[in-house]
């Protein structure tokens, strides 16, 4: 752990020698040309002097990938990832310019101490063995206790060195989350974008529980009513078949988009903010009788002003209730839809009694409150229930949202 927080110690200074280079040109130019120093560690003032332009080049160059890479990778912290594609905001800039400044200088820091210090140690720890050597810092160092001594310093300072680079490691590890993790827009952002995607996943969820749940009913009727006729009335029977085959297909075709779109890491809104489900609306009423199963009176009158989200919704409802009635009444079932007053008034009903013979499956009691849910996100009102003798729905949706 100690060697990786060691190299992103290193990177930092790495990513130091460009500005730290440049400083040492400039500083020579002032000087009237004197550059004998450039590639030597850089003077006090210099490193100070070009931090600033670090900070700088921080708000504007791409780096927050490349430290987000590095503090994950190299000092073992958990950076939350910000929004995906998402514009920089000035808050992040500055934090991002805050991170890589603290990551340059400390890390220029213990680079200069690395390179210093590992080989001075080495040295020293050979002078007990080599019986003399030259100067040393301006020190005559002779064989015996005095080259004992430097070595023990060399060790010394090597310790101080692996605590320093230690400790400052676990000064960024700490920062790291706090400078490059997402700014409070971020995650606001990033939670509005989780909320909208919930959103749409239990639309879709109602969208298929209402279209597969419906076809599941119509088929196994079908099925029950072909079993009973299949020897006195073959082509009833036929007729039938053909209804369970449009029905299961269409069910099929359902399932099949939006297992799709809520295949694990696909967000169902896309870029679009919606999904792509096909919608249908009151105009398929006729298609949705045809393929009821049961006899269906209907009475539908002028639905040329009902708005496209009113009439989608409103087609699910009716669908979702003629599965009710299917399930828990006996035929024939009783539709009204017609327009009064600006409003959109619904009325599936039929008789008492238990589900139709060789009815559908009892569902997972989903189908009302979903109802019920469609109708308060358009403002209208429900009655959903046993009554009047049997199975009814009742629904009112405004044409226009109210003020």
């Amino acid at each position: 752990m100690l060697a990786r927080r060691w190299a992103c110690l290193i990177l930092g200074g790495a990513l130091l020698m460009p500005y730290m280079m440049v400083g040492v040109l400039v500083s020579g130019v002032l000087r009237g040309g004197e550059t004998a120093n450039l590639l030597l560690p850089a003077q006090i003032g210099v490193f100070a002097a070009v931090l600033p332009v670090v900070a700088l080049t921080g708000l504007f160059l791409p780096v927050r990938t490349l430290e987000v890479n590095a503090a994950e990778g190299l000092l073992g912290v958990r950076v939350e990832p910000g929004v995906a594609g998402a514009r920089r905001s000035w808050q992040e800039r500055r934090r991002t310019a805050a991170w890589f400044t603290l990551h340059l200088a400390i890390g220029g820091i213990a680079s200069g101490c690395t390179l210093a210090i590992i080989p001075f140690t080495m040295f020293s720890l050979a002078l007990p063995f080599t019986g003399g050597a030259p100067d040393v810092l301006g020190y005559r160092v002779d064989g015996g206790w005095t080259a004992v001594g430097w070595a023990a310093a060399g060790v010394s300072l090597l310790v101080l060195l692996v605590l320093l680079v230690d400790r400052s490691a676990a000064l960024l590890a700490r920062v790291a989350p706090a400078l490059l993790g997402p700014t409070p827009a971020e995650r606001l952002a990033a939670a509005e974008k989780h909320a909208r995607t919930l959103a749409e996943r239990n639309r879709l969820a109602r969208e298929l529980h209402d279209s597969v749940g419906h076809a599941l009913s119509v088929v196994t009727l079908q099925a029950a009513a072909a079993g009973r006729i299949l020897d006195r009335d073959p082509a009833t029977a036929r007729t039938a078949l053909a209804a369970i085959e449009q029905s299961a297909r269409a069910a099929l075709e359902d399932l099949d988009h939006v297992l799709g779109l809520l295949r694990e890491g696909t967000d169902p809104a896309g870029e679009g903010g919606r999904s792509t489900m096909p919608q249908a609306t009151l105009a398929q009423l006729p298609e949705l009788v045809a393929g009821a199963g049961v006899p269906v009176l209907t009475e539908v009158g002028d639905l040329g002003a009902v708005p496209g989200t009113v009439s989608r919704e409103a087609y699910r409802i009716v669908q979702e209730a003629l599965t009710n009635a299917i399930k828990h009444g006996r035929p024939p079932v009783r539709l009204t839809v017609a327009v009064r007053d600006h409003t959109l008034c619904l009325e599936v009903a039929n008789r008492a009694g238990g589900a139709t013979p060789g009815g559908a499956t009892p569902g997972g009691g989903r189908g009302v409150p979903g109802m019920r849910e469609r109708v308060r996100l358009l403002g209208g009102e429900i009655d959903a229930g046993p009554g009047e003798g049997g199975w009814r729905v009742r629904v009112r949706l405004p044409l226009r949202s109210q003020p």
